[in-house]
This record gives structure tokens, sequence and C-alpha cells, in this order.
């Protein structure tokens, strides 16, 4: 459970939402590791995260931490614009990464991580905590069983009614953030179709999106902190299809705001030729047919089940312990990347974008 003997020592850059996440997380793997710094640019929140979790070291910068030899591994929680730089300086200095999703602003800042990690022989995993929750861990039980016969297509999304977060802030800033809905939280439902799907190569993507309600400051949610002196050049819904190698296809709808029936739960929606399966929420059911009749077959939750991000945390533990790749590697997040600017593209363009998966 340790590396030469002892835990493994993790530094987080960044002290703010998802920090504090991962810190409770990290929290009960105590044994497995121990978070040793932190910094963030604004050094007073990084004090305070360091009094509320028990940290030691508070460092005046990322470059101050990064040389510390204490530390072995960082978890990069930050806005989108910094993922690259940190992730390929940690890297540089010899420490392990989990990065935040997306990893990559753009395809050429995943594209970077992608050949640094290469270099460097060091472990680097994308926080794509969905996939480790208990139904689709269920449901891929089920498909490897082949209880679904072969998945030809799927369908995912997430609906957010008023969900835009931080209006004017780094969020809704696409030279910080990179984009909208899209490549927030529509980054985790494609991790997730994929991780469902067997991992399939995607080659071609089409797709739209649409500004109908950031513009007019309409659809705030409560996520973030808003900045009225900023400005909202993203999108807040998107739609697309995305064509595999293997002739198979996977449709994507998000939104941030949308006039929609719903109640803002992420979904996945497998069509397999002897059976399906829905995700909804933290819910699932097995679909399939019976002498002739259509059956549902609702999953139960295990007992004491010890949450996706622990999975995930232990995983990433795991994989510096052992070397071996992680679940969600830097190629799923160049993969992520590669769908969501070619979405952009093609909205942009009108037509189908094919893929560029060269490095």
């Amino acid at each position: 459970m340790t590396t030469h003997g002892r835990p493994i020592r993790i530094g987080l850059i960044g002290a703010g939402g998802i920090a504090s996440v991962h810190m409770q997380e990290l929290g009960k793997l105590r044994g497995e590791c121990e978070i040793v710094a932190i910094t963030d640019a604004a050094l007073p929140l990084a004090e305070k995260r360091a009094k509320e979790f028990g940290v030691p070291l508070v460092s005046p910068s990322p470059e101050a931490l990064l040389s510390l030899p204490e530390v072995d591994a960082v978890i990069v929680a930050v806005p989108n614009k910094y993922h690259k730089a940190y992730t390929v300086a940690a890297l540089q200095s010899g420490k392990h990464v989990l990065v935040e999703k997306p990893m990559g602003l753009n395809v050429e800042d995943a594209k970077e991580i992608v050949r640094a990690e290469r270099r460097s022989g060091k472990v680097v995993m994308i926080g794509h905590q969905m996939r480790w929750e208990w139904v689709p861990l269920h449901i891929r039980e089920r498909i490897e069983r082949g209880e679904l016969g072969r998945i030809y297509s799927a369908k995912t999304g997430w609906f957010r009614r008023q969900g835009i977060p931080g209006w004017g802030s780094w969020f809704t800033r696409k030279d910080e953030a990179g984009g909208g809905p899209l490549i927030d939280i529509g980054v985790h439902m494609i991790d997730l179709a994929f991780f469902l799907m067997g991992e399939p190569k995607p080659v071609t993507v089409s797709g739209a999106v649409y500004a109908e309600f950031g513009p007019r400051k309409r659809g705030l949610g409560g996520w973030g902190v808003p900045d009225w002196s900023g400005y909202y050049d993203v999108e807040d819904f998107a739609t697309a299809l995305i064509r595999m190698e293997d002739g198979r296809t996977l449709t994507l709808e998000v939104s941030w705001a949308a006039h929609v029936d719903g109640d803002s739960m992420p979904f996945v929606h497998l069509f397999g030729t002897d059976g399906g399966a829905l995700i909804r929420g933290e819910t699932g059911k097995y679909l399939t047919e019976r002498d002739g009749k259509p059956v549902d077959v609702p999953l139960v939750p295990p007992a004491d089940d010890e949450g996706g991000r622990v999975r995930l945390a232990r995983h990433f533990l795991e994989c510096i312990r052992t070397g071996r790749k992680p679940a969600t590697s830097v190629e799923t997040g160049l993969r992520s990347n590669l769908i969501i600017e070619g979405i952009y593209e093609s909205s942009r363009t009108g037509r189908e974008v094919v893929l560029d998966w060269s490095v």
C-alpha cells in the first residue's frame, strides 16, 4: 500500500471547490497516501484548506510546490487554461499527475500533455469519476458477460435547465475554459459512454452549438462566483453525432440552460442487439426481452458503497505503485479533446469533421 514502504505523498495545485472534494476523498485512504502540500493563486484560500484538512505546508506557488522532493504526485485542480502548463511542469519535475477534466483546453494542449507523458515515464490520470460509480461498473459487468450482445449505438447527455456557472468568470470565457457545457459536463458524458461501449476509436463528428441564454444573462446557476464585469462567449447547448471506426455511433446532447422538462440528471442509453441499459443520475436498469415481452430490471446498489471518487483515488495510487496505465489515460483525455474541438469546428463550418489522432 506504499511507495518504498511509505504512503504516497500528494501536493495540490489549486484549493477551490473541486480540490476540497479530492482532499475529502483522499482522507478516506489514510495509510495509502497523505497530502503534504497545497498552493493556490489565492494563498489565503490555500491556507484555509490546509487548516481544514491538516496539510502541513502551504507553498507560495505551483513552481515551489513542484520543487519539493517530498511530493510524489500532484493533483491539478485549477481552471482549464492552466491544465497543460502545470501537468507538463509536474512531469518535468518527476511527479505523477491527476489532472481534472478536461485534460487540455484544446487539442494542441492535449497532444502536448500526451508527448510529455510519454517522455516522462510517469502516471497521468484524468479525473473522470463518473465511470467509477457503481451503476456503470455494474452495467459494464453485464456487458462483459454478453448480456447486451453487440452495442451498436448509444445516446448520452446532461441537460441543466438553469445551470450556467459563474457568469462572466473563467467558466464562461472561451480562452480560459475552452468552451461551455460541452467541455464542462459533456466531457464527463463522452468519457462515460466510451467506457461502456468498450473504448472504440472515434473517427468523425458532426455537431452544432448554440448560445441562446448566456448572452442574455438568463439560465444562471448556483455554481461559481459571477463576475458582472466579465463576459460570456461560450455555448449553452450542444448536440452531436460521433461515428466510430467500427461503424458504431454515439449521440450527445448537453446544456447549461434550456427549456427542458427534466431534473438535471446525466444519462446514458445503450442500444445492444440482445439487451440495453439506461443510466439516469445515480440509478440504472437493464432492458431486455423475455417470451416476446419487454422486461426492465432495476439495478440494486451495493451495500455500503464507498463511492466513485474513492475508487478513482485508489486507482490513481495503484497506478503509481505498479506503473500500470490508468483507465482514464492521456489517450482518453486526447480522445475527449478531439471530439469536443471537432464539434466546435463542425458547428462553425456546417460540415462533418475528421479527427486527427496524430501526436
